[in-house]
């Protein structure tokens, strides 16, 4: 099946890629204050953009997308923690949940490209993609971290489900925020192109 994605080049996988990358590290790190955390979004975007059988010059980024941006995902939080003098509430023994939960928003991404269109189907396949990893990756990391951290007591289906439906909806607000903004930059850049290449031949 050809998508969009297919048609991207190395080099515009490896820009695309790079301010991904950086995106991630800034936000995470919030080396700017007062700017909300996007790597949920930032991992639905690789797995929209890093997907598909594309040319062999691009495959190997294609291929090891998810796991270099989770490791820069981990050596940023281990860096942060480190010059908090090493204490961190989150970082438990339920981390490694969170290869399953950032993994569930990159195959939303990946599914996504696949039904990538520019109409009111292709806008409803881009939500519900979006709502559908962001859910199942609040589910398995909250979860992970509320039965699996040792930060509760007495832990029970109830409270677990109370949690999910006070934090869902700010994770929901924030990725869909990033997912926003990503999609207008984005069509304003595939289209600017077009619309360029048309004035020259007029």
């Amino acid at each position: 099946m050809n998508t969009f994605t297919n048609t991207l080049t190395r080099n515009q996988q490896l820009i695309i890629g790079a301010l991904l990358l950086l995106m991630l590290v800034i936000t995470r790190s919030h080396l700017i204050n007062h700017i909300y955390d996007a790597s949920w979004a930032i991992f639905f975007m690789v797995g929209f953009y890093f997907r598909g059988s594309l040319t062999a010059s691009g495959t190997s980024l294609t291929r090891y997308s998810f796991p270099l941006f989770w490791l820069v995902a981990f050596a940023t939080d281990l860096l942060v923690i480190e010059s908090k003098g090493g204490e961190s509430y989150c970082f438990t023994a339920s981390y490694p949940f969170l290869i399953p939960a950032y993994a569930s928003l990159w195959m939303a991404g990946r599914w996504f490209a696949n039904h990538y269109s520019e109409n009111l189907r292709g806008l409803l396949y881009f939500v519900g993609a979006a709502v559908v990893g962001i859910t199942v990756c609040d589910i398995i990391s909250s979860g992970g971290f509320y039965w699996f951290s040792g930060r509760f007591t007495d832990e029970n289906m109830t409270e677990f489900v109370s949690r999910i439906a006070t934090y869902l909806p700010l994770f929901m607000k924030t990725t869909m925020m990033y997912l926003g903004f990503a999609t207008v930059l984005h069509l304003v850049i595939k289209h600017s192109g077009k619309i360029t290449g048309s004035e020259q031949h007029s």
